[in-house]
């Protein structure tokens, strides 16, 4: 039986601080008065074995990704770290995976060039990378995928863009409901448990709205593997600590 990866504590960088979109729009950020590194390491020495970097400079703009500054911090960290943001190209995987990256996240990439990042799961195998599946659900819960910094909404459903990668090697799905994200009001877990029941042998990781251990705890529930989790974690709503504790009370067999 596979470890979960459980409680994934994550921040997102401008222009290097720590920031929280709302769904997605970069007009309506909130900046934190926190230094990345040392976030990312209460986080770590709060028992997180995973934790994830967005790069939203990146997302917005290839060319100012962040590279010299998440290079700095996957050095000074011993948990495992996955990073988003900005990837292109082949040769942004592998310097992120030179940097010391566990896992690279691929966003808009892999819906507007699949071909291409069905290439590097065949080089990098399907451990080293994370297909991250940013959303909208419409009024009879289709999710259909955003690219572009989540400003494009795509035709192709989640559904499909899981599909469409199982028979390459496929193991880690980030999906994210932007019409949830960074409002603490709960996450979108009718969607979370539909795609785990429907892709038992992909770690989905849930991601969007989670502003509560009671959130937390209900995601658990879904069958996701794992629970990205940001501004909860930022506003002090709970700890890494309560959030893992939460976590696998939850998801343990009765």
């Amino acid at each position: 039986m596979r470890q979960s990866s459980g409680i994934i504590a994550s921040v997102d960088l401008i222009e290097g601080s720590v920031v929280r979109l709302q769904q997605g729009d970069y007009e309506r950020k909130t900046r934190y008065s926190v230094d990345p590194l040392k976030q990312l390491l209460l986080y770590q020495k709060d028992g997180a074995h995973w934790l994830h970097i967005v790069d939203l400079d990146g997302a917005r703009n290839p060319s100012h990704r962040q590279c010299a500054l998440i290079a700095g911090l996957v050095r000074a960290l011993k948990a495992s770290v996955q990073v988003g943001g900005g990837v292109r190209s082949e040769e942004d995987v592998r310097a992120l995976l030179r940097a010391g990256v566990a896992r690279v996240v691929v966003g808009s990439v892999a819906v507007n060039d699949p071909q291409m990042v069905r290439d590097w799961f065949k080089k990098f195998g399907g451990e080293r990378l994370v297909i991250a599946l940013d959303c909208r659900t419409d009024a009879d819960g289709r999710a259909f995928v955003a690219t572009n910094a989540w400003k494009k909404l795509s035709p192709v459903t989640v559904d499909e863009m899981i599909s469409k990668y199982l028979d390459c090697g496929l193991r880690h799905v980030l999906c994210t409901d932007v019409g949830k994200d960074g409002l603490l009001n709960g996450s979108n877990v009718r969607l979370y448990q539909t795609l785990a029941q429907k892709y038992p042998d992909v770690c989905l990781q849930a991601s969007g709205g989670i502003g509560s251990l009671e959130d937390v705890r209900a995601v658990a529930r879904s069958a996701a593997d794992g629970i990205i989790i940001g501004r909860a974690l930022l506003e002090k709503k709970f700890t890494v600590k309560e959030a893992i504790e939460c976590w696998q009370s939850a998801s343990s067999p009765v």
